[in-house]
């Protein structure tokens, strides 16, 4: 019996999944365990493992290609098993046009459903069998005029789910005829916004949103419009983690091999601040504030289409070679986009670092439903006062945003002049 791959969920808040890469051809074995493809996420992009074995019959989503969690995107066969036996098809597929833009799948998807809507009787079992669908697909088949007779189902043992109903249209209703000459012969992709069409030069060009960029998009905006955000600086200086930070890697270069990086002690500094000041380390939830029983830091990692924000759990009980060294792997495997889910869970506070970058200061967006986040500029040489003489000093902007429902202005300087102390005296995060 043909088996359906279908798009794993592979985060909480996955709806859809990209098709990054297939990793196995039509017309291999498959074994179980075997990794069949790459999923981009909402988060990441994760490798989808084979939980059947048998033949890969038939690819419904090509690379590029989007589709529903739970939807087929492949079909496996047994040995021996006759490829005629498949029940979906690549035309009833949810992403049966990956490539098409979505502003001309919807043109597509709503011409085709008027002239089925129109001509096409509401759905009715034949010859008194019960036909199999979910609740919500004959809902959907009854307000767009789709015959539920003519579908073919890709959910368990062939029943129609939404996405079958959804691309009925487009597999079975014929195309609306055009009302002027058509240079084309496919008039309604004509018709379809000039986004499908190569980008003359000089023109604007439309960059589809990538999962990652939609969610980074949603939540940005919901934490600038729902938290009321309040920013604080501070100036510290950095000469003697700087020299700190030279003996250290001295040392540590002929022993274990690891180089720590500023962001190494400032991500220490961060932790040990957030066990110091506890009213920091919490969250807004409704009618109270859960201050968290341990440190989750979020950090930031710039990443080709966004950004995102793995998590060191438990992070007031490891070392600084242990943070440091976690954060590096965490970095390779965010930009080879090789993180786990759960990597990304368990954050109480973040730190995002633009130094590397050339940035003095900058005010950064709250990461929701955490209520603070350390932004940190690069370390600058500069005269600065010191026993009223003007000398050469090393100087690094920080500043933190707070989530106003949780932390007043006192806590959060008292938690940004922690951090500050810990840098100027860096030896006691060593204790």
């Amino acid at each position: 019996m043909p088996i359906n791959i279908e798009m794993p969920k592979l985060s909480d808040t996955m709806t859809e999944g990209t098709v990054v890469r297939w990793l196995k051809k039509e017309g291999e074995e498959v074994e179980i365990g075997d990794i069949i493809a790459e999923i981009e996420t909402d988060k990441a992009t994760m490798e989808m493992e084979a939980f059947d074995e048998g033949i890969l019959s038939k690819i419904s989503v090509p690379e590029g290609g989007k589709a529903p969690v739970g939807s087929a995107i492949a079909i496996l066969l047994e040995d021996g098993e006759s490829e005629e036996a498949t029940t979906p098809s690549a035309e009833s597929a949810p992403a049966a046009l990956p490539n098409t833009p979505p502003a001309a799948a919807k043109a597509l998807e709503s011409a085709a459903a008027t002239v089925n809507k129109s001509q096409t009787p509401a759905p009715t079992p034949t010859d008194g069998e019960r036909i199999k669908a979910s609740p919500l697909a004959k809902k959907i088949a009854e307000s767009e005029g789709v015959d539920l007779t003519a579908v073919s189902g890709t959910g368990p043992g062939g029943r129609i789910v939404k996405a079958d109903v959804v691309a009925a249209p487009l597999a079975s209703s014929p195309a609306p005829a055009p009302t002027a000459p058509a240079a084309s012969p496919t008039p309604a992709v004509a018709q379809a916004p000039a986004a499908i069409s190569p980008v003359a030069e000089g023109a604007d060009q439309i960059v589809e949103l990538s999962s990652m960029r939609k969610i980074i998009a949603e939540r940005l905006l919901t934490s600038k419009i729902s938290i009321p955000h309040f920013y604080l600086h501070l100036e510290v200086d950095a000469a003697p983690l700087m020299a700190l930070r030279k003996q250290i890697n001295a040392q540590s270069e002929a022993s274990h091999g690891n180089k720590y990086s500023v962001n190494d002690f400032v991500v220490k500094a961060l932790i040990n601040a957030s066990v110091t000041v506890p009213e920091a380390n919490a969250s807004f939830n409704g009618d109270h504030i859960v201050q968290f029983a341990h440190v989750g830091i979020s950090v930031a990692i710039a990443v080709d289409d966004g950004l995102v924000t793995p998590v060191v759990k438990n992070a007031e009980q490891k070392s600084l070679l242990a943070i440091s060294k976690e954060i590096k792997e965490m970095a390779v495997r965010a930009h080879d986009k090789k993180l786990a889910p759960n990597e990304f869970d368990g954050g109480t506070v973040t730190i995002s670092n633009l130094g590397a970058w050339g940035i003095e200061s900058f005010d950064a967006i709250v990461n929701p439903p955490q209520a603070v986040i350390l932004s940190v500029g690069g370390i600058i040489e500069k005269p600065v006062v010191k026993d009223g003489e003007i000398v050469p000093g090393l100087r690094m902007n920080l500043g933190v945003s707070c989530d106003h429902r949780v932390v007043d202005g006192a806590v959060g300087a008292k938690f940004l002049g922690e951090i500050k102390r810990l840098l100027e005296n860096p030896a006691l995060m060593l204790v």
